[in-house]
């Protein structure tokens, strides 16, 4: 039997992190579905058609060091909210949620649209201030040439993208488990997120 675990949030939160971790902990297959659309978003940084993109991505898409970059990352924001990009890669996104053995997806519209039945939701967030900074952090060590404001506008502009799109918005699913990572420590997330879906699956286990 599979075993879903959705955990949406806006960019920066650590949902990644956590994702990773959870996967880890309970043996699970994981996807940063983020990274679709980042590999959609940096064909499309070299003169593709973004529907055309995502519907022959390649496993090695996946895989390119460029996908981190801030300019890929808003390449990904501004595809995602085309529909046709979307749709096309929906299917994929599902089959790899229920795979046998169960699966750990993270990104903005899982636990809404992509696995709305999956039986562990969980919604990880932080304040826009303390994303930035955590964001600024990772471009430094990159090598990147930014500053703090331009992150904390770029961060704003992304979640405004995310919550406002007509296909598919960033919003919590009604039956998900918030987590407010602002003042939490990695291992204090991570504790949080392996408890809220060990309480998911007890249910399961006693069965």
């Amino acid at each position: 039997m599979s075993f879903t675990i959705a955990i949406d949030g806006p960019a920066a939160a650590g949902k990644g992190t956590i994702s990773r971790a959870v996967a880890a902990h309970f043996g699970l297959a994981h996807l940063d579905t983020g990274l679709l659309y980042r590999a959609v978003g940096a064909r499309v940084l070299t003169g593709e058609d973004a529907e055309a993109a995502a519907r022959c991505l390649s496993a090695a898409d996946l895989e390119a060091d460029t996908l981190r970059s801030a300019d890929v990352a808003q390449a990904a924001s501004k595809v995602a909210t085309i529909p046709q990009v979307r749709a096309a890669l929906v299917d994929f996104q599902r089959a790899f949620a229920r795979r046998a053995g169960g699966a750990v997806l993270d990104g903005r519209d899982i636990g809404t649209v992509i696995c709305p039945e999956a039986e562990a939701k969980l919604f990880v967030t932080a304040s826009a201030e303390i994303r930035a900074q955590r964001r600024y952090r990772e471009l430094l060590e990159q090598g990147a040439e930014t500053s703090l404001p331009e992150v904390l506008a770029d961060v704003r502009a992304r979640d405004d993208r995310d919550m406002t799109r007509a296909d598919a918005p960033l919003k919590t699913a009604d039956d998900a488990v918030i987590i407010d990572t602002s003042e939490m420590s990695i291992e204090a997330a991570v504790a949080t997120a392996i408890a809220a879906v060990e309480a998911r699956r007890a249910p399961d286990v006693a069965s």
